[in-house]
């Protein structure tokens, strides 16, 4: 198997544990390539993502059309992409060199131009102000919105922005998208969850003739008026240990179904 070291240089701690990564993986008699996160190549069969949730999304979208698995090393704060810390990689890799993992592969949006694993948030260009958007599903109105902006989500992302918007967490092997309003101006405004082959299209329905479109929390892009999002046929594909289980890293991560601490 070919593996390659992706890490983020601006991340102070990220070199130090490139290096003892590559160390345990070469005493092992396994060749591995290093590479920082921006200047990737293909051509690999797992990937060790070395940083935080936002360096393992822009790799999984790099390697979306190819067959390369990504493995996240948390030196982020939530981590919650992430399989493995620099403490216990040395046991993690001796799983996956045992084969005790699997390949999740993961619903991914799109646009015209731009592909997302987590999510599109679209705002106006004018910060701090709200915005009348108009939601259609397969070319039909749905409602309007009076919001600072709306969340289109994969079930991935739904743990993301969406969560924090006041969306629902869906478990990442159901095909849906989640959309949710940003601060919504009315008691009725709620989150809609739809099944991942409808078409969606946000569009303004007030004086406003350019958004912003932010694509995983970062690149973001304008575009005029109306913008239509849609399953990809890109998936992004994430290894995952076989000891792991989505519920237990919501209770871990988010401290999901956790009582309160009372004084």
């Amino acid at each position: 198997m070919k593996f390659a070291i992706i890490y983020n240089p601006e991340i102070p701690a990220a070199p130090e544990v490139k290096d003892n990564l590559r160390a345990i993986i070469h005493k092992r008699g396994i060749e591995c390539e290093i590479l920082d996160i921006n200047n990737m190549k293909k051509g690999f069969d797992i990937a060790f993502v070395i940083g935080g949730d936002g360096t393992i999304l822009k790799t999984a979208r790099f390697y979306a059309d190819t067959e390369t698995a990504i493995f996240g090393i948390n030196l982020g704060r939530l981590g919650f992409l992430s399989q493995s810390s620099k403490e216990d990689f040395a046991r993690s890799l001796e799983k996956i060199l045992n084969g005790e993992y699997r390949i999740e592969n993961r619903l991914m949006i799109e646009t015209e131009k731009q592909i997302a694993l987590n999510d599109f948030v679209i705002k106006t260009t004018e910060q701090g102000r709200t915005a009348r958007f108009q939601l259609k599903i397969n070319g039909k109105g749905v409602c309007n919105y009076l919001a600072d902006g709306i969340i289109i989500s994969t079930p991935t992302g739904s743990t993301a922005y969406g969560l924090s918007a006041g969306g629902p967490v869906l478990s990442p092997d159901i095909e849906a998208f989640v959309i949710v309003p940003i601060c919504p101006h009315t008691l009725t405004a709620r989150p809609l969850v739809v099944p991942a082959n409808e078409e969606i299209s946000i569009s303004s329905v007030g004086d406003e003739k350019e958004f912003i479109l932010s694509v995983d929390g970062q690149g973001n892009y304008k575009f005029n008026r109306e913008i239509t999002i849609k399953k990809s046929p890109l998936r992004g594909k994430l290894l995952i240990l076989d000891d792991t289980e989505f519920y237990t890293i919501l209770k871990n991560k988010l401290n999901w179904g956790v009582s309160p601490n009372y004084c």
